[in-house]
């Protein structure tokens, strides 16, 4: 019978056509792998979370080589199956030391880490409150617990406070969730200050970091953002990624043992989904090695270096090695895209669902491997004349 529906793939199409009008759609990009940011071909790239420029690495594309030799390609099952190698193992307990924690636990992905973590510790009886700005997998998690979602404005310690206060009355227990460094802002996140909030509600409230974009680039050792601040014991569930500075692939969660017993359990992307691969995980562990010796330490200088030099040649603020510019509009985001592309320079324009409407960028990121001539010349191409002083 012909309802007059069109069908499922016209449906598809019309979807695609209005995201092109829109000025949101979006199409892969094959990118030459490269060292720095200068590609084989002379074009300068500035969009690689690759902070300490590690991906290359020798040591871990060795280590990668070595693990998949001795492990082979895959992991062949779940980690509670069979999937569950010695490599995995080794690795857990290295993101635990590099943390400080009684233990962690890999996973696949940092977003697998998030969608597993969070529907594990928050159910319908709880309620998840979450940073504004989070990045999307932490948005997801929560919204896939079940659990009553409160969003609070951006770092604003005043509202998340009432917050606090409205849902320990009804709430069986309260998951904070905030990232470390905000990943299409690049500012940080006031720990301490989120951390003496949550400690007022006496165990009632836990608190979930996300430290992708500052393990391995801020506190001794590259341990991350709560390290530097002095109050990484204090936070109950600490997430990473193993893929922006480790310059590997996956995600970890790291806490107590009580924490990574109960993920074991109940969360179901590391349950049901086949474990990291065997070369993933040996590059982290020697990535983990790498950034805690003195190597580490001067890439991580090199970085910091970096992100003075392009911040005082732009006047933006040197936070993190990410550095927005934002423009507004999607039409403009994307023709000043097109403008460095003419010029040699690749920033893709970052727009929504990436980020809120009107709020469309350009988002450059800097690596320990990025040259003064290099910085400059991205600054000049951004700024002009106000790059030069």
């Amino acid at each position: 019978m012909d309802l007059g529906r069109d069908s499922i793939e016209s449906q598809l199409r019309a979807a695609l056509a209005e995201r092109e009008a829109q000025g949101l759609l979006r199409r892969l990009r094959v990118s030459e792998p490269f060292t720095g940011h200068t590609a084989p071909d002379g074009t300068l790239r500035f969009a690689s979370n690759d902070y300490l420029g590690l991906a290359r690495h020798p040591r871990l594309v060795a280590a990668a080589q070595e693990a998949a030799g001795r492990y082979g390609a895959g992991s062949a099952a779940s980690r509670l199956v069979c999937g569950n190698l010695p490599v995995h193992a080794a690795l857990d307990e290295a993101l635990a030391a590099f943390k400080g924690r009684e233990a962690a636990l890999g996973f696949s992905s940092g977003y697998a880490a998030a969608l597993g973590t969070i529907p594990a510790l928050a159910g319908r009886e709880d309620t998840v409150i979450v940073d504004k700005l989070s990045h999307a997998s932490l948005i997801d998690g929560a919204k896939l617990s079940g659990a009553r979602l409160r969003v609070f404005p951006h770092n604003d310690l005043g509202y998340l406070e009432k917050l606090l206060k409205t849902e320990c009355a009804r709430a069986r227990r309260i998951l904070i969730v905030t990232e470390a460094v905000f990943s299409m802002d690049g500012d940080t996140a006031p720990l301490r200050e989120i951390v003496a909030l949550k400690e007022k509600h006496e165990g009632r409230a836990w608190l979930l970091v996300d430290e992708a974009h500052a393990t391995g680039i801020f506190g001794p050792g590259g341990r991350g953002l709560a390290a530097a601040l002095g109050v990484a014991d204090r936070i109950e569930v600490e997430m990473g990624t193993l893929s922006k500075a480790l310059g590997s692939s996956g995600g970890f969660i790291a806490g107590s043992r009580l924490l990574i017993d109960t993920l074991v359990n109940h969360a179901r992307s590391a349950i049901y989904s086949t474990a990291p691969n065997p070369a993933s995980c040996g590059a982290a562990l020697e990535a983990l090695k790498l950034v805690g010796e003195a190597e580490g330490e001067t890439r991580r200088k090199a970085l910091w270096t970096a992100i003075a030099r392009f911040a005082a040649g732009t006047g933006l603020p040197a936070a993190s090695p990410i550095f927005p510019i934002v423009l507004g509009s999607e039409e403009k985001a994307l023709a000043a895209s097109a403008k460095l592309a003419e010029q040699g320079i690749v920033l893709p324009a970052i727009r929504y669902p990436t980020v809120p409407k009107g709020k469309a960028r350009l988002r450059a990121s800097l690596t320990a491997e990025a040259t003064a001539e290099e910085i400059d010349r991205l600054a000049e191409a951004l700024f002009g004349e106000r790059s030069r002083g």
